[in-house]
């Protein structure tokens, strides 16, 4: 940490410019959706998800600050106006990923898909609609199919529970598997995609790219948007959506920086555009 903060002072980052943001989003189409899939970003990873005629939340937070950092960008759709939520899918206990001042004003009574060991701390909360998840466990959720998967990172929350929960991403399948998102969370590099790709095959994937500067100390937990475009293309999925990235400085690489090497690495790898889809903040994506 003290390399890190010494590494830090002596770089100079342009904050002045952000990634896009969709000014008139969907949000009253999203409302009265019951029919249609539908994957929204709402800013860092957190996402609305729309499947089986449920509504779904990967990692909600609408935090205007992170420890010491003011959010560099707004959330893609105001809390208030969310739709009534069903279903909130967890992947471990960071802040800028588990976020208990945005969950409670979420409208509706979701049910919390969270990783082993979180459940007590929901419970402490007053949230009793909690399953906790082990790696590759499965739990149905009328026609819907959620999965725990692997990541390679770490967890924690005070001074004295470092790793006390586990951490993941999740698979979303509907209509026995001809739909699926894979919501990654948040990992570094690791040989955890191939096994997950042969599990599952999931279609859209959504992917961290951010928060991986300086690399010799972020590799292991963040990866870097080339390792990003290696694990998809190792997870043989359909869409490449980007996430993680531009609304909170949790390390020294930017928003902008991070999208311009993904797509630098994925043109220098003569890859097709229509497998890139890099949503604006609030932007929906209708499958």
């Amino acid at each position: 940490m003290l390399k890190w903060n010494k590494e830090r002072r002596a770089k100079t980052k342009d904050l002045s410019t952000q990634i896009p943001f969709v000014s008139a989003t969907e949000v009253h189409s999203l409302r009265e959706n019951k029919t249609r899939s539908s994957i929204t970003w709402i800013g860092h990873s957190t996402f609305l998800i729309q499947m089986g005629g449920l509504n779904i939340l990967t990692d909600p937070v609408w935090a205007a600050r992170m420890g010491m950092q003011r959010r560099l960008t707004d959330p893609g759709i105001p809390l208030k106006e969310l739709p009534e939520v069903d279903i909130v899918c967890i992947s471990h206990g960071h802040y800028d990923h588990l976020d208990f001042p945005s969950i409670k004003q979420l409208k509706g009574n979701p049910v919390f898909y969270v990783p082993e060991g979180l459940d007590s701390l929901f419970k402490r909360k007053g949230y009793s609609h909690v399953i906790e998840a082990c790696w590759w466990e499965s739990f149905a959720h009328e026609e819907l199919k959620l999965s725990f998967v692997p990541a390679q990172h770490w967890t924690r929350r005070g001074l004295f529970d470092t790793n006390s929960s586990h951490w993941g991403g999740w698979v979303l399948e509907n209509n026995h598997g001809e739909e699926s998102v894979y919501f990654v969370g948040d990992t570094g590099y690791f040989q955890g995609f191939q096994d997950i790709s042969e599990k599952f095959k999931p279609k859209y994937i959504l992917m961290p790219i951010g928060a991986y500067e300086p690399e010799w100390f972020m590799e292991v937990s963040h990866i870097n948007p080339e390792d990003a475009i290696k694990a998809f293309l190792e997870l043989n999925g359909v869409l490449f959506i980007p996430m993680h990235y531009g609304a909170y400085r949790l390390a020294d690489d930017t928003g902008p920086e991070a999208l311009e090497r993904l797509m630098k690495e994925w043109k220098g790898l003569k890859l097709p555009d229509e497998q890139l889809k890099t949503l604006k903040i609030g932007e929906t994506l209708w499958l």
